[in-house]
């Protein structure tokens, strides 16, 4: 059953630990959440999916209804994020739980530099090679 971005907002604004900031934004049709900056949830109609490191992954797994979130059956499923079962979005203390955890990883992974894209991208001189 499809889920809707907007509803699975609802479920995890009631649930999701206070001592984060958390932000929501739009993002290719359903919704990407941000916790202190950091990318760690995706709110899709496949459902609300979570951001972990490979152990808690498979504890996640191991519940029924859990599955690695695959946007289109053609596309290969995510190596990070796991999509909760549909009776956790239900139990708030459960499912705040596991977006703690997904958000205190997000928080200690290495800082990514930013790809520059579009006009800030081209104003770079460009290095000549010597051949």
């Amino acid at each position: 059953m499809p889920h809707d971005p907007r509803e699975l907002q609802k479920m995890m604004e009631a649930a999701m630990p206070a001592n984060v900031d958390w932000r929501f934004r739009p993002m290719f049709g359903g919704i990407g959440v941000y916790a202190n900056d950091r990318m760690c949830v995706s709110l899709s109609d496949i459902g609300l999916a979570v951001k972990l490191a490979s152990a808690e992954q498979e504890a996640l797994l191991k519940l029924k209804g859990a599955k690695r979130l695959q946007y289109e059956p053609s596309m290969p499923p995510s190596k990070t994020y796991i999509v909760v079962p549909d009776a956790m979005l239900q139990d708030r203390k459960t499912l705040g739980r596991w977006l703690s955890l997904s958000a205190a990883q997000a928080a200690s992974a290495p800082v990514k530099e930013r790809r520059k894209s579009g006009s800030a991208a081209r104003a770079q001189p460009k290095k000549l090679r010597r051949t």
